[in-house]
């Protein structure tokens, strides 16, 4: 009888170890910020390939304020109907863990304190056992058809509202005095074209960036952004140029939490053909730097 070598032998129970199922979760054996990847330059790149995307699916992804949790919402359509999963990564012990999460539909949207989340027209606040019970935010969110929310540090939140002919309308609501605002639209700088849709407001408020598609844009829908001005007001929408932007379709731009990368999503064709479907991109957040009107 041979026997195997013992650095062999560690070497196979290490390997197995990290791909071990851990309270239901699965090691993926990835240490390290976002998931243990190699940081993206100024030029898009597929984030995670082959664990957060992947090649039979259509994959959209954010992290919690903490950046140690990573939700991702996924579908596809087989045979005319639309499948959808959901799965949640979770950094534990500094290697993350990857979490089924069949009961969470959709990508949740965390204020930028963590203490409150957000489904469309409902919330969750923290508590120390856990997310409470969802509530609503008010019959006036409750009448718009809602894909994308987002808040801000001051509790401001920018949504969009899906039209019945495929228009949308981006809106805001402001919190007063504790007070939630019924949601009102944007001026024409921003709701301008045929479709406006998974908004995403920086913590400070001093940007909103959004897709939409306008007949200045590059090809479907584009990625946009506008700059708060000094007075409070929004700029004119800016085009976030060809290195985000292609004939594809791009959509659902997210700053990462700690303001380092931009993440979004890009229709792309299987590399065994097929119908395009979503792929997850980031990149360096500096390119928001490199449009921003020069004073």
């Amino acid at each position: 009888m041979k026997f195997i070598p013992v650095f062999i032998a560690l070497a196979i129970a290490s390997f197995y170890q990290s791909f071990s199922q851990v309270n239901n979760g699965t090691d993926l054996g990835l240490s390290g910020p976002y998931l243990g990847q190699e940081r993206p330059g100024y030029s898009p790149e597929v984030f995670a390939r082959g664990i957060v995307t992947t090649e039979t699916w259509g994959d959209a992804g954010a992290f919690s304020p903490d950046m140690k949790t990573f939700y991702v919402s996924r579908w596809r359509v087989i045979d005319e109907k639309v499948e959808r999963e959901a799965v949640t990564f979770r950094e534990v012990s500094n290697r993350w863990i990857k979490f089924p999460d069949p009961d969470r539909k959709g990508t949740p949207s965390i204020s930028p304190d963590g203490k409150i989340m957000y489904h469309g027209s409902q919330y969750r606040k923290q508590t120390p056992t856990g997310w409470s019970d969802a509530k609503s935010l008010g019959p006036a969110f409750e009448a718009i058809r809602i894909m994308g929310l987002t808040s801000s540090r001051e509790g401001t939140l920018v949504l969009d509202e899906v039209g019945t002919n495929g228009n949308g309308v981006l809106r805001y609501s402001l919190l007063i005095d504790g007070q939630r605002q019924d949601p009102v639209p944007f001026g024409k700088a921003i709701n301008t074209g045929t479709w406006n849709a998974h908004p995403f407001i920086a913590p400070d408020e001093t940007f909103i960036m959004w897709d939409g598609e306008r007949e200045s844009g590059f090809g479907s829908s584009d990625i946009y952004i506008s700059f708060k001005q000094s007075d409070g007001s929004w700029g004119a929408a800016i085009n976030m140029g060809e290195e985000i932007n292609t004939q594809a379709e791009e959509g659902g731009p997210r700053v990462t939490p700690d303001g380092k990368y931009l993440f979004f999503n890009r229709m792309v064709v299987p590399s065994n053909g097929g119908e395009p479907q979503s792929d997850l991109f980031w990149v360096d957040a500096q390119v928001i730097e490199e449009v921003r009107p020069k004073d």
